[in-house]
């Protein structure tokens, strides 16, 4: 088999059928051969087609990067869109982790509904790919390597060319007599891609010629099994949810064996609570440490951008918490949304008929604090004032949140308890307009 742009074409008609294709163009050769056999069959394709440049400026000679690839463009009449990003590791970052991160972020901004982005990813990639997450000890999901079609935004991220190796690539350019970009950084053996691309594949070829296609044949083997166990883990979840949104309850996953619960935890922090897994250290201390211990302990676990912590019969997963800023009060006129600080929220108040605080309270205002102890409710259709602290137990609001409740007062009466309870005296009556205080993410108020 070679690649041409006929042999392209039937793994194109295995991909969704989007309004526009976005080749990511880099102007190397794995690139521009891509782009290259899609405007040969440009006028059988389904919708137009363009290309995006990501400018990292990491090398310097980015900007002519750029050059040429407008002039490779506009040779082949294709409309190119220039995107530069900011791609310097952050402090433990590799730079090869930061620039994906700011290139599939810059593609994604890129990708407007049912659009589809085309990379030139090939087998040999594929192959290197599956060798890394070996190496580093990964599951199925890592050992699947990169499938040929994801979503992507609110459109697709696909892979036309994983079933073609990086010679038929070449082959074809050099028949094409293209003129690609070749990145110096591509042949430091520092990295470890680079490293298995130029020292180790070669000797592997050597010995097994065929190992490209047997690897890409194993990911196939993995992706299916990664599909099996992501179903268990679907079916599991139902089980053993708690009695709170994104919670787990502990004495349903313990009713499991112990390797389903780790397949069900990593489905329920990747895919409930989007959020980074676990490596096998930390997941073992979940299981030995958080399921076995006492109903009145508190135990966490953390590893970098995510606690898990457990109250009671829940589990709970969230980003690290921020210290609550202690003693901080702010008067409201509840005309405007107010940023609570250090927790990426903001209150909003908005009419309702027959529930939240009485509207007279617009009059005076109110002031918002967070909890420092002692404070008092006077709870619906009692006339007794109840410790919050007694309150807060009763309802099983977990310790780390207790301080975290933003606490609405009324001329310095607890007036509301936001997201448990109303004070009798401040509740709106039925026939009464009342004003609806939440929280939202700072994000998405206009402030």
């Amino acid at each position: 088999m070679s690649f041409t742009a006929a042999s392209l074409q039937p793994h194109l008609l295995r991909l969704p059928v989007p309004r526009r294709y976005w080749v990511a163009f880099s102007g190397g050769l794995d690139s521009h051969s891509l782009l290259h056999a899609l405007c040969e069959l440009r006028n059988s394709l389904p919708c137009p087609l363009h290309a995006v440049h990501i400018h990292h400026g990491l090398h310097a000679a980015a900007d002519s990067w750029v050059q040429h690839c407008q002039r490779v463009c506009a040779e082949l009449g294709v409309e190119l869109t220039v995107r530069h990003v900011a791609a310097q590791a952050r402090p433990g970052e590799s730079p090869e982790a930061a620039a994906r991160t700011a290139r599939y972020a810059a593609l994604r901004e890129v990708t407007h509904a049912n659009e589809m982005i085309l990379t030139a990813h090939h087998q040999d990639d594929q192959a290197e790919t599956i060798l890394l997450q070996l190496l580093r000890g990964s599951g199925v999901s890592g050992l699947a390597g990169m499938p040929t079609s994801i979503q992507f935004g609110s459109g697709w991220l696909c892979r036309p060319l994983l079933g073609f190796t990086r010679a038929m690539l070449v082959a074809y350019a050099t028949q094409q007599q293209l003129h690609w970009i070749e990145d110096p950084s591509n042949t430091d053996t520092d990295f470890d891609r680079n490293y298995l691309r130029h020292a180790v594949m070669p000797v592997v070829q050597q010995r097994w010629p065929m190992s490209a296609s047997t690897l890409a044949r194993a990911a196939l083997h993995q992706a299916e099994a990664a599909s099996l166990l992501n179903a268990l883990a679907t079916l599991d979840w139902q089980q053993v949810q708690g009695n709170l949104p994104q919670c787990i309850a502990v004495t349903k996953l313990q009713g499991l064996l112990p390797s389903r619960q780790r397949n069900v935890l990593r489905y329920w922090l990747k895919e409930i609570c989007r959020l980074p897994l676990p490596d096998t250290r930390h997941m073992a201390r979940i299981q030995d440490e958080m399921l076995t211990a006492k109903h009145d302990a508190n135990p966490e676990v953390c590893w970098q951008g995510v606690e898990v912590r457990r109250y009671a019969d829940q589990l709970y997963a969230m980003t690290p918490l921020t210290d609550v800023a202690e003693g901080w009060s702010s008067h409201w006129d509840l005309n405007q949304p107010l940023a609570l600080p250090g927790m990426s929220q903001a209150l909003q108040c908005r009419p309702v008929r027959g529930a939240g605080l009485r509207s007279e309270v617009l009059q005076a205002g109110v002031t918002v604090r967070f909890r420092q102890g002692g404070e008092t409710l006077q709870l619906p259709h009692r006339a007794q004032h109840h410790a919050l602290k007694k309150l807060l137990q009763e309802w099983g609001v977990p310790p780390w949140l207790r301080d975290r409740i933003p606490l609405i007062y009324v001329q310095d009466e607890l007036a509301q308890v936001l997201g448990y309870c109303i004070s009798g005296a401040f509740a709106a009556k039925n026939s009464e307009t009342g004003l609806e205080i939440s929280a939202m993410p700072y994000s998405t108020v206009a402030i």
